[in-house]
């Protein structure tokens, strides 16, 4: 698929940006800041009754129009709900807007915190309380244009993202797709059984998407999309298994304060691994041209990085044959 040069931000000038933003009537007294984020252009600023806000390009060709307003309206309706993230805001009616060189964009409030301590039991409680209304509200309704967590999107896609990058090392480029074949054939059955309770998810829930203000604030729901309830839980875990499973008790012994958890959901979590380490090789493969990220990832031009990565694939196939995680049932 040819790639225009707007989807890797070209023409998304400082003058442009201004003009974006006038557009919808805020006027920048500060220099725009950019702040840390690979897939979209994300910058802050301060206006001139000196609040300050986060306005947000959206990378074309990823998120249609009805995409990014879905993602928007579950924000929103979150926010009605008095669930603490980081929600767009609404101006002239509308919260996506469009500048005039065609990128989609939105303004959301400059909201400070803490960094959010992947080590503290209190604030991951804390995170299960929040996730609980998340899901609870996600439920209510289905996403129409989002997708669902997928085979598709998260493995298939991929494969074919390495098969044709120049990056991968030719003489290790065939163990890859076989590879990612055995992690195609041990994974399908798993993700694509019709049992499985989906509903609408944070869909990145990482220890970087979440803040700390006295509360969890979630933000950043770029990735929300359909899927199984513990696709937002397993990131956060981390260490041995007993310490896994002591932190995936206490996110769900407050989780359950608002939401049921089917306990069968974690033997998707090494499944989802796999997916997930998957796509993000073929991610940064696939945006390759965008010079921000030959910048940011330059061990993907090394083969030692290759080798690396395809032994770290075949231990998650062996995972994958591992006991899952098991919790006794709390009701």
């Amino acid at each position: 698929m040819e790639i225009s040069a707007s989807f890797n931000f070209q023409g998304l000038s400082p003058d442009n940006i201004w003009d974006a933003l006038v557009k919808i009537g805020f006027y920048p007294e500060s220099g725009l800041t950019e702040l840390n984020s690979y897939e979209n252009r994300v910058f802050q600023f301060m206006d001139e009754h000196r609040q300050r806000y986060v306005v947000k390009f959206y990378r074309p060709q990823r998120w249609s129009y009805e995409q990014i307003k879905e993602e928007h309206e579950f924000v929103l309706a979150l926010k009605e709900a008095e669930v603490p993230v980081a929600a767009p805001l609404m101006i002239n009616s509308e919260t996506v807007h469009l500048s005039d060189d065609g990128f989609y964009f939105a303004i959301f409030p400059s909201i400070g915190g803490r960094a959010y301590e992947t080590d503290n039991l209190f604030q991951l409680e804390e995170v299960g309380r929040t996730l609980g209304r998340i899901h609870q509200i996600g439920r209510k309704k289905s996403y129409e244009y989002r997708p669902t967590v997928s085979i598709a999107e998260y493995l298939i896609a991929p494969k074919l993202e390495f098969e044709s990058s120049a990056l991968i090392p030719n003489n290790l480029k065939l163990q890859f797709i076989e590879v990612i074949d055995k992690l195609i054939h041990d994974v399908r059955p798993r993700i694509e059984d019709s049992t499985w309770q989906i509903l609408r998810l944070h869909g990145d829930c990482h220890p970087g998407n979440i803040l700390w203000r006295d509360e969890v604030v979630m933000v950043d729901f770029d990735d929300s999309r359909m899927g199984a309830a513990v696709q937002d839980f397993w990131m956060l875990l981390n260490g041995s298994r007993q310490e896994q499973i002591i932190q995936l008790d206490t996110i769900l012994e407050s989780y359950y304060e608002y939401q049921d958890f089917d306990l069968r959901e974690l033997s998707l979590i090494e499944p989802l691994r796999a997916m997930r380490m998957v796509h993000y090789l073929a991610w940064v493969l696939k945006r390759w041209n965008d010079p921000a990220f030959p910048r940011a990832f330059v061990w993907f031009q090394e083969q030692d990085f290759w080798f690396k990565q395809l032994a770290l694939f075949k231990g998650q196939v062996e995972q994958l044959n591992e006991p899952p995680l098991q919790l006794s049932p709390m009701y």
